[in-house]
């Protein structure tokens, strides 16, 4: 299982996690890359079907697929404390930096510089999640009944409101029992008719993983709700984000519909303009772009701290929210990784995963359209016909530097194809002359 182990130093292995850790800009997309080059193409620790075949199963569960690409390659070469090192080390130093960002937006957000800051940040995030459907799209579209679901999907929760949780896994499940009758609609290939099957000697070990890892992700949050009484706002922030956890599919745009809608509209944790800021602020830092629920469990808990300063509360926030989001991650790797063979050849697993991707994209649509409406406008109302929402925004709202911003950051990125890192770079620096040089010439708040 780990024949890798004795040609691959483990100290290598950490030093490898530790760089990719702190240099994982740019999204998933660019993480995979990154895991790429350094393990198959410059090192050869793994083969190139070997990789492949781990993305694809990585894509099959919910959370962060970058993050588990990396767990599933170390726990492959030096078990179970190569999966904790490169999965931790991947994820804990962009979680150090969205911490400290976290605070200064808190304490400082309100200054002129740093809503300057922000400005151009957040009118090219749009951009960034434009890129995203197009991205996921080509992967996803390969039917006609694929397309439609993506439309519905679109509709269902940005029109009727439903759930993200109870989209994704309605549609997995009704895949999962379809698939093999459609097979032409999901697009599966004829050879992949295999059983997914677990030897009797391994269920005992599988079991007891799942137990173990099941302790230890809900242990904090037990603890919480001991000290502070299970009625504290940090115990509603560790559930919602271990129920979140549990249905990510699609990676970090597809969570924040379910995000936007949860939290400011029906939690009222934040407003919707600080769910874009949060979204820029994650696309800076290192590591995957999920930590963007870092943010909000930050802001969530300072906001009601109980008998906590607020800020203590706060930084307890984010640490529950990382926790409860990442730690999952370790239980789907440690506990399925060794039927990764059967697990990625399976027909109604394979028609699930295609469904899942479409809905994605639907939803990845609808979070790019709520995007620009907050980010180009001022105002942002609501019309209701029966069961389905419309948005509604005055066009006298419209604001033209952000448009401008967006549609630089557009060119940029899809057009010109120049890397996130540099876009965001010159949508700042000219946000910044727009909002702190030339507010009297151009009259715009």
């Amino acid at each position: 299982m780990h024949q890798e182990t004795e040609t691959v130093p483990f100290n290598e292995a950490l030093r490898l996690w530790l760089r990719i850790g702190l240099l994982s800009f740019g999204g998933a997309p660019a993480q995979i890359a990154m895991l790429h080059k350094s393990v198959v193409d410059e090192r050869q620790w793994i083969d190139e079907t070997t990789f492949l075949h781990a993305l694809n199963f990585c894509m099959l569960l919910p959370g962060p697929e970058a993050q588990q690409l990396a767990t599933y390659i170390g726990w492959r070469l030096h078990g179970l404390k190569g999966g904790i090192a490169a999965g931790v080390l991947f994820v804990l130093p962009g979680a150090l930096v969205m911490l400290g960002l976290s605070l200064i937006y808190a304490l400082l957000g309100q200054v002129p510089l740093v809503a300057a800051l922000f400005f151009g940040l957040k009118s090219a995030i749009l951009a960034v999640v434009i890129e995203a459907v197009i991205r996921i799209s080509r992967r996803a579209f390969k039917t006609q009944a694929l397309i439609g679901l993506a439309v519905v999907s679109f509709a269902s929760i940005g029109l009727i409101g439903v759930p993200f949780p109870v989209l994704v896994l309605g549609v997995a499940v009704i895949a999962y029992l379809i698939g093999p009758l459609v097979p032409q609609a999901f697009a599966l290939h004829p050879s992949s008719n295999v059983t997914v099957k677990i030897g009797d000697g391994h269920v005992y070990r599988t079991v007891f993983t799942v137990i173990l890892w099941m302790v230890i992700w809900f242990a904090p949050l037990a603890l919480v709700a001991l000290l502070l009484g299970a009625d504290h706002r940090l115990v509603d922030i560790g559930l919602f984000f271990a129920k979140l956890a549990a249905v990510t599919f699609g990676g970090a745009y597809a969570l924040l519909a379910w995000l936007a809608q949860a939290v400011v509209e029906n939690k009222g944790w934040l407003a919707p303009h600080e769910m874009v800021d949060g979204l820029g602020l994650a696309e800076t830092t290192p590591g995957p772009t999920i930590l963007v629920t870092q943010f909000v469990g930050f802001l969530a808990a300072m906001r009601t701290p109980g008998l906590l300063h607020p800020i203590i509360a706060g930084v307890l926030g984010s640490f529950l929210t990382t926790w409860m989001t990442f730690v999952p991650s370790f239980l789907w790797i440690f506990s399925l990784a060794p039927y990764l063979g059967s697990l990625r050849s399976n027909r109604r697993l394979s028609a699930s995963l295609a469904a899942i991707t479409a809905v994605v994209v639907g939803v990845v649509a609808w979070v790019a359209f709520w995007f620009g409406l907050h980010v180009w406008f001022s105002e942002v109302g609501e019309m209701t016909l029966g069961f389905i929402r419309f948005p509604f925004v005055p066009l006298w709202s419209v604001r033209p530097d952000a448009v401008l911003l967006s549609l630089l950051a557009f060119v940029l990125l899809l057009l010109m194809h120049r890397g996130l890192g540099l876009t965001l770079l010159v949508t700042t620096g000219i946000g910044l002359v727009i909002r702190l040089a030339m507010p009297a010439i151009l009259g715009f708040s």
